[in-house]
């Protein structure tokens, strides 16, 4: 026999697990929550809040509170210092808020400071980048629009997939995506505008009893907030680059979602179980050895972004690395638990039910001509 992952009378109550998996996930989204809610909101980078940014490389170990203090004598707005890359790279990233200031005249400011304890071929600066407020704001709020459009897409590929509701779920995403539109040309705040928008959306699914659709949009929305959520408790930055590692994270966990979705399908049209929950959790140890398989492959490169990649793609390679393991988490717990709850029907299983016994009534009446 070949060697394998998972043998195949593997029998994980992952059901059973479901409250405990609940508490858990809960317990990251609350904690995420709370650090935003003390900070104001996620650190922004510059792609979102706007300024000026250096980074700068030395020759030799460079004491930071010493480089400190030195840059201070710039009399940049806002001015903050932070390591960058590995320890023994010694380059250091300088932000700015000064808005009113050109790139050239922070260099100039930056090096006349720089000057009085280093020579000049002591250090060199690797780039300066530059982002207006209005620009930071624009991205903002284009990166939110991205992730709504995004999920709510979703919604619509679920519902039709599985539930063969293509009309009610696009009627449904037309309506709130001109909603969205109208409202934003009214000014209205457009944080409090998605949020608004999810929830109705979220309400939409639970009524027309689009069960795929919600239980997978709720485990992406898990996902999202445990990510950004651990940004905020670790004081990482988030710009452009951690909004293309939650849209790549979306798409990882939805196909994994897809995948089990298909698996309980598939076994309930079946029927090899009248209880859901032991139907559920066959169709998870069915599809788990390619789950783990996928997972695994995938954290191995992110890994190795992460580690050899350099500082410039870190953040993005941690955020991948989060977002995979906890989309796997929320495929598994989150979006089959939510399933088990509004326990869906599958479409079409009335229609071969009467086709069934319209065919059993013809055998019947057959057989008593023929007698």
């Amino acid at each position: 026999m070949g060697f394998q992952i998972i043998r195949p009378d593997t029998r994980f109550d992952f059901m059973g697990w479901r409250r405990l998996a609940l508490i858990i996930s809960l317990a990251l989204i609350l904690l995420g929550l709370t650090s935003l809610l003390i900070k104001g909101g996620p650190r922004y980078g510059i792609d979102f809040a706007g300024g000026v940014i250096i980074q700068i490389k030395f020759e030799s170990e460079v004491d930071m509170r010493h480089l400190e203090s030195l840059l201070q004598q710039a009399r940049l707005q806002g001015m903050s210092l932070q390591t960058f890359g590995d320890r023994g790279d010694n380059e250091y990233l300088v932000r700015t808020s000064a808005e009113e200031m050109t790139t050239s005249d922070v260099r100039q400011r930056t090096r006349e400071a720089l000057n009085a304890e280093f020579q000049e071929d002591e250090y060199s600066f690797q780039r300066l980048e530059m982002v207006g407020p209005r620009v930071g704001e624009e991205l903002r709020e284009n990166a939110l629009q991205a992730l709504f459009f995004a999920v709510l897409l979703i919604s619509i590929y679920i519902s039709g997939r599985f539930e063969h509701k293509w009309f009610i779920a696009g009627f449904m995403a037309a309506g709130l995506g001109l909603g969205v539109y109208f409202l934003k040309i009214l000014a209205v705040p457009l944080v409090f505008l998605i949020l608004g928008a999810l929830l109705i959306s979220l309400i939409f699914f639970w009524y027309l009893r689009l069960s795929f659709a919600l239980g997978a949009v709720l485990a992406l929305i898990h996902d999202v907030l445990i990510t950004v959520g651990i940004f905020s408790l670790l004081n990482k930055e988030f710009d452009l680059s951690i909004v293309a590692a939650l849209l790549t994270i979306i798409g990882y966990s939805l196909n994994d979602t897809i995948v089990i979705y298909d698996r309980i399908r598939e076994n309930m049209r079946k029927k090899i179980s009248e209880s859901l929950s032991h139907t559920i959790n066959i169709s998870l140890n069915q599809t788990l050895s390619r789950t783990l398989v996928t997972s695994g492959t995938t954290l191995m490169v992110i890994l190795s972004l992460l580690i050899l990649g350099g500082g410039i793609i870190h953040d993005f390679a941690f955020a991948l690395l989060v977002g995979v393991v906890v989309g796997t988490y929320s495929s598994i717990f989150v979006a089959s638990s939510i399933l088990l709850k509004l326990r869906p029907e599958i479409p079409g299983e009335e229609e071969k039910e009467e086709i069934i016994d319209v065919k059993t009534r013809m055998a019947q009446r057959a057989q008593k001509k023929r007698a």
